[in-house]
């Protein structure tokens, strides 16, 4: 069973038991555009107390909001009662809710037109009560209703119509993105995890260059990440950067994002040179260029205050710190040694490192000789020989009379510098290496 039949068979029984039920929102405007829809929605004139009798076990998360999880073989659904929200304390949440036995009060309460749309799941036809049908044809993304009211009811409404409009290509009717312009500083209200979640998908729904695009113009960019928004106008130097500013460095390369990229991979793309704007200086003489001294390292600090205000996991914020941290070291590669190269693929993720430096390569000078010469390297270079075995380890060190400490850690170290040089490759080999390197250091 499918998602689709789970629907249809939580829609038959609500019939078979006196009530109204429909699919809503975000399928029937999938459905229409020939999409697969994630996931399914129903609504129904069905109190959320009589959804729970007719479906034993369903999840009563949001049943005071008319909403009731029903789950079958692992697969979940949301039933919701028809209602009206009013009012709103927090900029997210109804203050409360009234429920009601009509479709066509249902969908005011919604966010935008091409989202409230109705359709009966036995004979296709759709229930279009706010010209979301018109809306998708003229590829328009519309509040339905007062669009200040929309967004007043819940602010990350207005993140919504920027993704929506960038996943689909379509344009923001001029009153609701007026509306948005307006209300642009009052989405501090949402929870910085909405936030976060709300971008991410920005990113890696294959649309990215679009939505930012809007969140600048929206002025949402500089509420949500005032320091890409300090990107804008910040020169670089056209040897080396002959696209333009870091802002357009920026969105060539967010442009590139495939759909269904990564999270940190996308965020590190996004925030790989957040270290510029605080680190300009303009040349000094006719023989200088702009340089951004230390924009790497300021960059992984802004990067990790970025991360923690938008409650970013630990796990996720090492990864996008790192790419961000390493993202230089690639013009190094075909001059370092064995050693500090295998160490450098052995970087955890190491496939988004490289993804980043291509991407960076085709957004500015357009060479990929050193992204093609790390493929290279990876394809000659078996696993095993990029991350051996050990040699040594702490218990050989001390049956050689070597007392426990920070000592351990540099043999250690070199032990494995020279492993991955060649230079041995047994354990004999590599307790005469240690006695001959650190004679006299030992008990």
């Amino acid at each position: 069973m499918n998602a689709r039949e789970h629907t249809e068979r939580i829609c038959a029984r609500l019939r078979d038991a006196g009530y109204q039920a429909l699919f809503n929102g975000g399928c029937v405007r999938d459905i229409i555009l020939g999409r697969e829809p994630a996931d399914y929605d129903v609504c129904t004139d069905a109190r959320p107390e009589r959804v729970m009798q007719i479906f034993p076990g369903s999840l009563t998360v949001g049943a005071k909001f008319g909403v009731v999880i029903v789950v079958e073989d692992g697969i979940q659904a949301e039933v919701a009662t028809f209602r009206s929200d009013i009012g709103s304390a927090d900029g997210r949440h109804p203050e409360r809710v009234e429920f009601s036995t009509s479709p066509e009060q249902d969908v005011q309460r919604r966010d935008f037109t091409i989202n409230g749309l109705l359709m009966d799941p036995r004979s296709g036809e759709i229930l279009d009560f706010v010209g979301g049908q018109a809306d998708i044809r003229a590829r328009i993304i519309r509040a339905i209703g007062d669009p200040e009211l929309r967004f007043e009811e819940d602010k990350l409404r207005m993140l919504r119509a920027v993704r929506f409009a960038g996943r689909f290509g379509y344009s923001i009717e001029p009153r609701t993105f007026a509306a948005m312009r307006k209300l642009a500083s009052q989405i501090h209200q949402v929870s910085q995890e909405r936030i976060r979640d709300e971008l991410s998908k920005m990113l890696t729904e294959g649309a990215a260059r679009r939505a930012f695009e809007l969140l600048d113009e929206s002025g949402l960019l500089r509420e949500v990440l005032p320091e890409i928004a300090r990107m804008k106008g910040v020169e670089q130097p056209p040897q080396f950067h002959p696209e333009g500013d870091v802002w357009t460095h920026t969105l060539l390369m967010i442009e590139k994002l495939q759909a269904g990229a990564p999270r940190t991979l996308a965020w590190g793309v996004l925030l790989h040179d957040v270290g510029k704007p605080p680190t300009f200086r303009p040349p000094s003489g006719p023989d200088d260029r702009i340089r951004f001294d230390e924009h790497v390292g300021v960059g992984v600090r802004i990067v990790e205050d970025i991360c923690r205000r938008l409650r970013f996991s630990n796990e996720d914020t090492e990864q996008i710190a790192s790419l961000v941290a390493n993202h230089m070291r690639f013009k190094d590669v075909p001059n370092m040694k064995d050693s500090t190269r295998k160490r450098f693929a052995r970087l955890r993720h190491f496939e988004q490192h490289l993804e980043l430096h291509r991407l960076d390569c085709l957004s500015s000078h357009g060479s990929l000789s050193t992204y093609d010469f790390v493929r290279q390297f990876l394809a000659e270079t078996p696993p095993e020989v990029v991350r051996p075995a050990r040699l040594l380890n702490g218990e050989d060190l001390k049956h050689m009379g070597f007392r426990p400490g920070p000592l351990f850690k540099e043999i250690l170290s070199v032990v494995e510098d020279a492993q991955l040089e060649g230079k041995i490759g047994t354990h004999d080999e590599a307790v005469d290496f240690v006695r001959s390197q650190f004679a006299g250091k030992s008990v």
